[in-house]
């Protein structure tokens, strides 16, 4: 399981090969602070990935539904899935 470390940004220019190491080898996230308030956030980049991924799905459905909102059609999941494969499929 990950941590969360909450630091001053002076280490991020003065220990940076050890923040780096910390982010990407033991998966932590580290908030970095300016004058005692949260500045910035670092997180490796598969956790970034992570976050992108689940951002776009909810995207995805908020658009979905709003798109379900103004049509009265209904499609049953087999409906949905053969229209995408047929779009993949060309």
């Amino acid at each position: 399981m990950s941590d969360i470390d909450i630091r001053p940004i002076s280490d991020l220019r003065n220990h940076f090969p050890d923040v780096a190491n910390e982010i990407s080898k033991l998966d932590k996230s580290i908030i970095f602070t300016i004058n005692g308030k949260s500045s910035m956030v670092t997180l490796s980049f598969d956790k970034f990935s992570k976050l992108a991924h689940l951002d776009y799905i909810e995207r995805a459905l908020d658009e979905a539904d709003m798109y379900a909102k103004g049509h009265s059609e209904n499609l049953t999941h087999e409906d949905v899935f053969s229209k995408i494969k047929a779009k993949i499929n060309g």
